[in-house]
């Protein structure tokens, strides 16, 4: 990682802070940040032109770099804040009957669980969070136990590429596989992928797929994409009913048009793909991750037995990024989280799963072996002084 450790400085962050907590909402480099910059200037120097001409061929430029970059075509993706709207976009389309089942995991994002959650209530369909078994031993234990759960009811099937709480790579693949035979439709929660994990959308063979190019991608935030592939894109209703809903000047996509062109904002940070696609390239950022995933998972050990906890996964790539998340035991994760930030400067996420509390780091160009011993001594101290850790 030290190859990489010039790189620090080409991000904004706070020196002061040791930084392990890549995953939540990522950070923007320098080079990027001035990208979305300039291009805000130019909304506030010519806003009509900007909105209504200019900006739009910007966009479908990103546009095309990002299916590029994610392997779909450009027509088959519109950007979107993030994926909470992403997810509140299908499940508000999909026309859920009473009885029907929505499948997902008991280990996915707690927004996207509130957002089927309210959906299911008002139309009587229920969401069904097919209990896993942690920790994983295989995809094939993942598989079956997750299938268990298909029915002849199951209308969607809605699962994470990788989870974030206990930051595991799923086998998203064999699930979509699973469901074209069974003639379920898919839809895969991405946020942490892009930029993160290689994404082939169209190897996937998955119906919807959401994913964050502010966390691991590097953007600007809120910038955020719906993938549909186009035999189901007729299926999604505009989320906000817009210009581009009944358009007097249709584009060659009513997809596009619906949810695209919903009104006035500031849509800058969607414009800041292809910088962020460029300064990877530049930064051999393969390589970069490559290097992230060893000091991640190099490290894991040391924790596990300093928490007497256990990996939620074999430490390999097939389940492990660049993020760790490890079991704590902790009565006040909340209060601990804020301890560690206010008294030793560490950002670091202490998360709820459940009965589960899970400590998660997350590893990215910038980090060194010098972050994580840091990080362990400082628990060490917790342990030592506080009652906030039960071993």
């Amino acid at each position: 990682m030290e190859k990489f450790a010039h790189l620090k400085n080409q991000f904004l962050l706070n020196p002061a802070i040791t930084f392990l907590n890549f995953g939540s909402f990522g950070a923007c480099p320098k080079p990027i940040f001035e990208e979305y910059q300039r291009f805000q200037l130019e909304l506030e120097q010519e806003p009509v032109q900007f909105i209504t001409t200019t900006g739009l061929k910007y966009l479908e430029n990103s546009r095309t770099a990002l299916s590029e970059f994610i392997g779909c075509g450009a027509d088959e993706l519109v950007y979107m804040v993030n994926p909470s709207y992403a997810v509140n976009t299908v499940a508000k389309s999909l026309n859920l009957q009473e009885g029907d089942e929505i499948l997902a995991t008991n280990i996915e994002y707690g927004a996207c669980d509130k957002a089927w959650d309210f959906c299911c209530s008002e139309t009587g369909a229920k969401y069904i969070r097919q209990p896993i078994q942690l920790p994983l031993v295989s995809k094939a234990q993942f598989i079956a136990d997750f299938c268990a759960g298909i029915t002849p009811k199951t209308k969607l099937i809605f699962i994470s590429h990788i989870t974030s709480t206990t930051g595991l790579i799923l086998p998203v693949a064999e699930i979509c596989a699973i469901a074209r035979e069974r003639g379920i439709l898919t839809f895969v929660d991405g946020a942490h992928v892009p930029g993160h994990i290689p994404l082939d959308l169209h190897r996937l063979h998955v119906d919807f797929y959401t994913g964050a190019c502010h966390k691991w991608m590097l953007t600007a935030k809120g910038c955020s994409f719906l993938y549909a592939q186009k035999s189901v894109q007729n299926r999604l209703k505009p989320l906000v009913v817009s210009w581009g809903y009944k358009s007097m000047f249709p584009s060659d996509s009513v997809f596009l048009d619906h949810h695209q062109m919903t009104g006035t904002r500031d849509f800058s940070a969607f414009l800041t793909v292809p910088k962020a696609i460029e300064f990877m390239q530049e930064h051999n950022w393969e390589s970069a991750r490559k290097a992230c995933h060893q000091l991640a998972i190099e490290n894991a050990p040391r924790f596990v037995e300093l928490l007497h906890s256990y990996p939620f996964a074999p430490l390999t790539d097939e389940f492990i990024g660049q993020m760790i998340s490890i079991p704590i035991r902790t009565k006040e994760p909340e209060k601990l989280q804020r301890y560690l930030y206010e008294k030793y400067q560490l950002e670091i996420p202490i998360m709820r799963q459940e009965k589960l509390v899970c400590m998660r780091y997350s590893i990215q160009v910038f980090n060194t072996q010098k972050d994580l011993d840091y990080l362990h001594e400082s628990l060490q101290e917790v342990l030592r002084e506080t009652d906030f850790i039960q071993l």
